[in-house]
């Protein structure tokens, strides 16, 4: 018998290896490469084979953490600039995905180009929740986790969110003052996403909830699993397309980061789950001006200090019409991810937005 290691456990063995499982969850992900590809043996071929090479490609070591500025709770400020008199610059990611989407690679990072562009930059890492925070909610993620990090800052930050890090940004402007704030497809007024989206989403929570519930934490499959429902399609083309991908490319390099981030991930504390799937995609609160946070309504438009609502035409995870309506407004011909760290990132987001931010004392 053969007893060789096969290049998964080589690559495992040299510590640099994808988790060999994913995309996480990988028997729901091959129920729908199969589902997908059923009328179609050769995307099917291909698909399988993007699959196998994405398991088996060697990854670089990690690279160094930034300085931790501040910390509450399981969440830490990262620091990517330094301070040059100039008001910090905040960005605060969705609690869904890691952080590093913003800070991908040496060549895709968007807080890396922010400090090499002269910003006090600074990167929220929300951390990992704790046994006994299955009680912390949307609101409290404010309060308890962003503020205080926030506080220990020396000037009155600009606040940069993504994603549901938007919603969190406007809840932190709302409270505590900020000198300017921005958001990059945020997903504000619910009804704005189409409505078999939210259906689907409601499904999908109704069946994972009593789990949930008794775990006291949301897994990151569940989420994962409502955004491959959005466009089962391209979830499987995106590996088949990676199959032919030249070895050692950009492109690789950039599809493999991109995937091991997205199949990343701590879990939601189970309120911070339940306030996302019940207030937010079920009852619009935040869109409806109901959203509240120790008893004051959260509304972008009370805020005083200058806002900007950044949003995409073609994003499938947030629509156009879900995000925040702002003092200025900008749309982008990039996808959810892609107008982070794709090719056109640098031109259409990082280097406006780095301007935007100058303009504003950051």
């Amino acid at each position: 018998m053969d007893t060789s290691p096969t290049p998964a456990l080589s690559a495992l063995a040299q510590g640099n290896a994808a988790p060999q499982h994913g995309p996480r969850p990988l028997p729901l992900f091959l129920n729908i490469l199969w589902h997908e590809t059923e009328d179609d043996p050769e995307l099917r071929k291909r698909a399988f084979q993007g699959l196998r090479r994405y398991q088996e490609a060697s990854r670089p070591p990690p690279s160094c953490m930034p300085p931790v500025a501040a910390s509450a709770g399981s969440a830490r400020l990262l620091r990517y600039g330094t301070e040059k008199g100039r008001n910090p610059v905040v960005f605060i990611p969705s609690l869904i995905n890691p952080p590093q989407v913003l800070d991908l690679s040496a060549t895709r990072s968007m807080l890396r180009h922010m400090g090499a562009a002269g910003h006090d930059a600074y990167l929220v890492d929300w951390g990992a929740p704790a046994g006994d925070d299955s009680a912390l909610g949307l609101d409290r993620h404010v309060t308890e986790r962003l503020l205080p990090m926030l506080a220990a800052l020396p000037r009155p930050p600009i606040l940069v969110g993504y994603c549901l890090g938007g919603n969190l940004a406007i809840g932190a402007a709302a409270l505590q003052p900020a000198k300017a704030l921005a958001t990059i497809a945020a997903p504000w007024n619910f009804d704005g996403f189409p409505p078999t989206d939210r259906e689907e989403i409601g499904a999908l929570w109704r069946s994972s909830k009593p789990m949930c519930q008794r775990l006291g934490y949301v897994p990151m499959e569940v989420m994962q699993s409502g955004f491959w429902a959005m466009d089962p399609s391209r979830t499987i083309r995106k590996y088949a397309a990676f199959a032919d991908m030249a070895a050692g490319s950009d492109d690789e390099h950039a599809f493999l980061a991109v995937e091991d981030w997205a199949n990343a991930g701590p879990p939601l504390s189970y309120a911070a789950g339940r306030d996302l799937f019940e207030q937010f995609y079920a009852a619009n609160a935040s869109g409806r001006g109901d959203w509240h946070i120790g008893g004051q309504v959260i509304d972008p438009h009370r805020l005083t200090c200058p806002t900007l609502s950044i949003r995409s035409a073609t994003d499938r995870i947030v629509p156009a019409a879900a995000s925040p309506e702002m003092a200025e407004s900008r749309t982008l011909n990039l996808g959810h991810v892609g107008m982070i760290v794709g090719s056109g990132a640098r031109a259409l987001l990082w280097e406006p937005l780095s301007r935007w931010l100058s303009s504003h004392g950051g």
